[in-house]
């Protein structure tokens, strides 16, 4: 006689998302790629992270990066959780094709990194993109009324030029987002604070340079990185790429409506919302 099913277990098993069995004693490649955006899609790569972290059938972990990088609080909380996991155990960076700025700034999180030939490296520097188009607006006939409470509030806003208090503060916040951003390059890679301010101009490296410059530890691919990873464990260099598992359900919507939906969104955020971008 079948058990019978519990209110509410078809549901689970259609929309959950529970994690994915991890391989024994294989090192674990995890993918970063694409722009880093906020909201769910990063404290989802933080919850896997987690679970890598946690797991005792993980001894070791690959990241394999390919990302222009993206919002600036996103990258962060990434490099915090992967700084996290690297003191659990061996975490290897390794920059498929483009470690740049937000990316770049996640792979620090990482005991080594190491980098393809061809890998873009670098662009170690913040910029806030905010478009105005009170001009615009003013041709197609459309004005745009305002009521704030706080000098600030508001600031930013598309309809208006910003004033000179607010141009202030922005650079003051970009500022502060750039010294973080040398910080954790300067401990991250050992390196002297005023050696990275010099390196720190936004510019991108080939790997062989940036190796030089003290930003990557050696040139190699993806399997050299758990070659890497497997030898400071102890373990065979053997890797199995993780990632959350998502039921049926939720993969048939998200192959045919969610993948469009999240680009633009996606694309929205990193224009609009996420103004601070490494």
């Amino acid at each position: 006689m079948s058990a019978p099913v519990q209110p509410g277990s078809t549901f689970r098993r259609l929309f959950a998302w529970p994690p994915r069995p991890f391989p024994a004693r294989q090192v674990a490649i995890v993918r970063l790629h694409g722009p880093i955006a906020g909201g769910g899609r990063s404290a989802e790569f933080v919850e896997l992270l987690r679970h890598v972290r946690e797991s005792s059938k993980v001894p070791a972990v690959v990241l394999d990066i390919d990302s222009p990088g993206g919002s600036a609080t996103a990258s962060d909380d990434l490099f915090l959780a992967i700084q996290r996991l690297a003191k659990a155990k061996p975490v290897v960076a390794a920059i498929r094709g483009v470690g740049a700025s937000g990316s770049y700034l996640a792979a620090l999180g990482a005991r080594r990194i190491v980098a393809n030939p061809t890998a873009v490296v670098g662009s170690i520097g913040v910029i806030s993109v905010s478009p105005h188009l009170p001009a615009l607006l003013e041709r197609i006939g459309v004005s745009v009324a305002e009521t704030r409470a706080g000098r600030l509030k508001g600031m930013g806003s598309p309809w208006r030029e910003d004033t000179d208090e607010e141009r202030a503060k922005e650079q003051a916040l970009v500022d502060g987002f750039y010294e973080a951003f040398v910080d954790r390059v300067a401990e991250g890679r050992g390196l002297p604070r005023e050696r990275v301010v010099e390196v720190a101009t936004g510019e991108v490296w080939l790997a062989k340079q940036a190796v030089e410059l003290g930003l990557v530890d050696e040139i190699g691919d993806v399997e050299r990185a758990v070659e890497v990873a497997a030898e400071m464990a102890g373990v065979p260099a053997r890797g199995a790429p993780v990632r959350l598992r998502r039921p049926f359900f939720a993969r048939l919507v998200d192959r045919f409506a969610m993948r469009f939906a999240a680009s633009i969104a996606d694309e929205v955020e990193l224009r609009t919302w996420n103004r601070y971008r490494f």
